[in-house]
């Protein structure tokens, strides 16, 4: 440290370091210096160097879902503010809490359209049509108190990103150190207590139940002991997909991400279940058929967004409350009250067996990959995956998760973040492994994050499964326009030349049989790594059950 000025700057780099980041993600640029110049002063916090904004905000918000703290992200104003739009966009799908803080034009300058560096009038309106909220700093003197609020309401359920604009005349004003930083404690309000009314109701109608389940999504994360205990009495479980792994799948009692979109079994099961409790889940579309996934009659929801009550499916009943507060209370009061139908957990246990393996016969050659793949990842991975044939088939569904922060991936369904989503899952796993199963086409977008993650040493192996192109948009078109396949080949570079110049080891699988091999050996290999999946050595893909996967439910014409 220099005996240069306390500036605004620096009070950014402190308040981060103070409320507990150790990690953050950006690009340096002409309006975020003072910011960055005192994060690199102090080094107390890692400062990861994307190649690109959007994947900057990508790797924030892996980064947070993965460790389940904050992930920030830095960016410029104007041009670089709007590439981290996707990322922001991602992490609200996802319900990460990340903090963006981006620069503004000098505050004499702001919304009056005067041509000045990156100056972009209507940031603020476009951070907030992606963000759970933003905020422009507007003095020197309410930078601490904005500060505090923006990461707060990011780290507050149901969490999301949030954006603050800081001028960089206001970055650069010296200011006397707040000595409220060194007692500084967010204000995050407790875990919201549900009504014991509500309780009392939820409980009496699943005291009735004999073959219930649980619907786990995203909001209960962090509720995997209370999940258990309903298990205990009798509940078998399934997942969203953004919920995978609060009941590690190798439990006997749940589905994980096989919830029924995709596997007719799992929906004739359903018509057996007498009640089911959605916890921390919108039933989004995507994962419902659009909503046509035939529930069980008797639907409970429990969510902190009171917003969640009947808006995609009605509730018979609804709890407003914390995920583990909830559970823990319905467990409470429904012991020794319930008695589950003796035979519900064998039924249970056949309906799974058999819908796993009826999904797995639809995979065409790659109906061995997620049991290879998983037998060669050592238990702990994360696993990452972007929109690809392999995972809108059997990665979202069939690949065991065994944690609820071990998945990762595109909620919104956008192609290309895989990538420096797993940057950022890595640099949250520390020496714990992580691959990112990304598509030829999606690789494209985000490719030069290659040398972030071989700059960063990241315990990252990219497995690009390369079938020379847009291999959903061509199942879809193949299906949904009489075959007519337009735009979606693409020209894309030799992979092993590609690692080779990036400076990692390449590795290549031309056969199911060697995929296992080979991803061990990558996991062994220290720091990143690529292994390319030649998909024309190996084979196509059934015609219609990734189109199926993706939630496309329009008759095939053909």
């Amino acid at each position: 440290m220099t005996d240069s000025p306390y500036t605004v700057g620096d009070l950014v780099a402190e308040f981060l370091a103070r409320i507990g980041v150790t990690t953050c993600f950006g690009i340096v640029s002409v309006h975020n210096i003072p910011m960055l110049d005192g994060i690199g002063r102090r080094n107390a916090i890692r400062y990861v160097m994307a190649r690109g904004e959007m994947g900057a905000g990508h790797m924030a918000d892996a980064y947070a879902r993965a460790s389940g703290h904050l992930g920030v992200v830095f960016s410029s104003t104007g041009p670089g503010a709007a590439n981290t739009v996707p990322g922001l966009a991602e992490a609200q799908f996802a319900g990460s809490p990340v903090l963006h803080i981006t620069g503004q034009t000098a505050t004499k300058y702001i919304d009056r359209d005067m041509g000045t560096v990156h100056d972009l009038p209507g940031q603020t309106a476009m951070l907030a049509a992606v963000c759970k909220s933003a905020f422009r700093i507007r003095s020197a003197q309410e930078a601490l108190g904005v500060l505090t609020r923006a990461a707060t309401l990011a780290l507050t359920p149901p969490r999301g990103p949030v954006s603050i604009e800081i001028p960089i005349d206001i970055q650069r004003t010296a200011i006397p150190r707040p000595a409220e930083l060194d007692r500084l404690v967010l204000p995050i309000p407790p875990a919201l207590p549900p009504d014991p009314a509500a309780l009392d109701e939820a409980a009496a109608i699943l005291a009735q139940a004999k073959r219930p389940m649980l619907w786990l999504g995203n909001g209960a994360k962090e509720a995997g002991t209370a999940a258990m205990r309903l298990m205990e009495i009798g509940f078998g479980a399934v997942s969203s997909w953004n919920g995978r792994g609060i009941i590690p799948e190798d439990h006997p009692m749940t589905l994980g991400g096989m919830h029924g979109n995709g596997s007719p079994r799992v929906q004739e099961f359903y018509g057996t279940v007498d009640a089911m409790l959605v916890v921390g889940s919108r039933l989004r579309g995507h994962e419902t058929m659009d909503f046509s996934l035939k529930l069980p009659k008797t639907l409970i929801q429990a969510d902190v967004d009171p917003r969640a009550n009947g808006r995609t499916y009605p509730s018979t009943a609804f709890v407003c409350g914390d995920a583990a507060l909830v559970m823990q209370g319905l467990a409470e009061r429904l012991a020794g009250r319930m008695t589950a139908d003796p035979g519900f957990a064998a039924d249970f246990a056949e309906m799974r067996r058999r819908a796993t393996a009826e999904y797995r016969d639809t995979l065409g050659p790659y109906a061995e990959f997620p049991a290879a793949l998983r037998a060669a990842l050592p238990r702990d991975a994360l696993f990452v995956r972007d929109i690809t044939l392999s995972n809108s088939s059997w990665g979202n569904r069939i690949f065991p998760v065994y944690g609820p922060r071990d998945a990762v991936h595109p909620v919104s369904a956008a192609i290309g973040p895989g990538l420096p989503l797993g940057i950022g899952a890595a640099m949250a796993g520390g020496s714990r492994k992580t691959i990112a199963m990304v598509g030829d086409g999606g690789f494209a977008l985000n490719q030069t994050e290659l040398w972030t993650a071989v700059q960063e040493r990241a315990e990252l192996i990219v497995m690009v499964m390369n079938d020379r192109g847009y291999g959903v948009i061509k199942h879809i078109q193949g299906a949904l326009q009489d075959g007519r396949m337009f735009f979606g080949d693409l020209q894309g570079p030799d992979f092993q030349q590609l690692a080779a110049v990036a400076g990692l080891p390449g590795f290549k699988v031309s056969s199911v049989g060697e995929l296992a091999g080979v991803v061990e050996r990558a996991v062994a290999t220290p720091g990143p790594s690529l292994i390319e999946v030649d998909m024309a050595a190996i084979g196509a893909f059934p015609p219609y059950a990734p189109y199926n996967a993706m939630g496309i439910y329009a008759k095939a014409s053909r």
